[in-house]
């Protein structure tokens, strides 16, 4: 189940100031977003916005931090689960694709926060601040490195190179932002399908040997 903004213990106005910048990044990208566009989907006036955000690029920071929140908070209970390392794995990456799909915006925020870091595209400050978010994603992302070490020594998963199997299965895991388009009387039941055929697909990237599937 995805979190929501408030259950992460953001107050409700900037919650609620979160949500509509993360949409707008999402439909504009940053470099088009303004304060105007995110005040408009708000239906508040740039005084709110900027009350609690001195700038955009602020605004994005946070927007970018809450995404990778989300995702550590959610897995969290799983990652000292008893039992075979390729079961604690299935369900972090459900939980993590369910993520992609429920929290679309932030996590697309992310991507984006990554990308701009990565092609020198950011002010100083953005780069120290983003900087930090990108060691807590790393952190995140060994996570499941250790977990998909640990199946392939138990001999659940055949692969032959560590690093490239995860970043492969984090590309299918995290593919959801890209394709995923909700549709007309779509169900929880529905997106579950979807999040468990992108696990299957990740799972069989990664050798899974048989009877693990």
């Amino acid at each position: 189940m995805a979190l929501s903004v408030g259950e992460l213990g953001v107050e409700d106005s900037r919650a609620d100031i979160l949500r509509a910048a993360a949409a707008c990044f999402l439909e504009r990208g940053y470099a088009v977003t303004s304060i105007d566009d995110v005040a408009r989907a708000l239906g508040a006036t740039k005084g709110r916005i900027y009350h609690h955000f001195p700038s955009k690029a602020d605004l994005f920071a946070e927007v970018f931090r809450t995404g990778i929140d989300m995702i550590y908070a959610a897995i969290a209970p799983c990652r000292d689960m008893p039992g075979p390392a390729v079961e604690r794995w299935k369900k972090m990456a459900t939980i993590h694709v369910r993520l992609m799909i429920d929290t679309k915006s932030f996590q697309r925020a992310v991507w984006e926060g990554v990308e701009m870091h990565l092609r020198g595209s950011t002010t100083p400050q953005q780069r120290d601040v983003f900087g930090k978010l990108l060691e807590d994603r790393t952190k995140y992302g060994n996570i499941f490195r250790e977990t998909i070490a640990e199946a392939q020594r138990e001999g659940a998963m055949r692969f032959a190179n560590l690093s490239i199997a995860n970043q492969l299965m984090f590309m299918t895991l995290n593919s959801p932002i890209f394709w995923y388009t909700p549709r007309d009387g779509e169900t929880s039941e529905d997106i579950d399908r979807i999040v468990e055929q992108v696990v299957a697909y990740a799972l069989g990237g990664l050798g899974a040997t048989e009877g693990t599937v």
